[in-house]
């Protein structure tokens, strides 16, 4: 498995800024915390769900759609931030600020609806694959505990 490239994280004079959204997806199971994951059908890489926000939106508006999008959940509950990432997007022609949040599902397989093809998987908040994008690989160890407790959090006040 491969990370993206270091110059993904080397802002170019005069490049074009963009707004972006994204979540991490988790849900429980066995008293584990999961977290939903996605890569393209056939690659090896997985990222979270993100994207750009569209005009009229919120960030939170636009997170959850794209996790609506690219991984197929359609009930969350937003339960916090989680924090900023920033890089490259695309053909190294914008540089991205993505707005993280997380969210909670009682759904174990989504449908994702967007273009690209797709695929979901879950993984133990303790035993992560690799990520793509470094930024958030670091944005989920780093906020571990807190995921750990909004999760249980919102568990205990649904019981």
């Amino acid at each position: 498995m491969a990370t993206a490239p270091d110059w993904y994280y080397q802002k170019p004079a005069n490049v074009k800024l963009r707004t972006g959204a994204g979540g991490v997806v988790a849900r429980m199971d066995n008293g584990q915390v999961l977290i939903a994951l996605i890569r393209d059908r056939g690659d090896h890489e997985y990222v979270l769900p993100k994207g750009g926000v569209e005009p009229g939106e919120t960030l939170e508006q636009a997170a959850a759609r794209e996790i609506r999008e690219e991984a197929g959940f359609r009930k969350l509950q937003l339960l916090g931030e989680l924090g900023i990432g920033e890089r490259l997007a695309g053909k190294r022609s914008v540089w991205q600020t993505t707005h993280y949040f997380l969210f909670m599902t009682d759904e174990v397989e989504g449908k994702p609806t967007d273009r690209r093809e797709w695929e979901v998987k879950w993984f133990d908040l303790d035993h992560l694959p690799e990520f793509y994008w470094r930024e958030q690989e670091r944005l989920v160890r780093d906020n571990r505990d807190k995921i750990r407790c909004l999760v249980g959090s919102y568990r205990r006040s649904e019981e």
